[in-house]
């Protein structure tokens, strides 16, 4: 059975998105947010507005640096659980992700 074109389009958007927001913060560990490098920039232009709407479920003991990821984790909880629900599937498993798996096709065909 074929993967439907919005879920990949879903997936891709959610994956993107979850994947800017751990580089935000490894570019944290070398970075303050502030920087005027333009990576940092992007990072935290591109993070924000996603960081404001969790807002409201970030716990308030969690350093700064951190908060990105605790974000990306829910992200990835709706790309490992809700998506394949909406599919009809139970838990698709690991690398089964479209936009890993195309990252990996792609990896795999160059190096071998």
């Amino acid at each position: 059975m074929a993967i439907p074109l919005w879920a990949i389009a879903l997936d891709y958007l959610l994956g993107m998105v979850m994947w800017t927001l751990i580089g935000r913060s490894a570019m944290n560990i070398f970075l303050p947010i502030t920087s005027d490098f333009f990576f940092m920039k992007a990072f935290v232009k591109l993070t924000d507005p996603v960081l404001r709407v969790f807002r409201p479920v970030t716990p308030g003991f969690l350093l700064d640096a951190i908060i990105p990821l605790y974000v990306a984790w829910f992200f990835y909880m709706i790309r490992f659980y809700v998506v394949p629900g909406l599919l009809g599937y139970s838990v698709m498993g690991m690398l089964s992700f479209p936009l890993e798996s195309e990252i990996a096709a792609i990896l795999y065909r160059t190096f071998n």
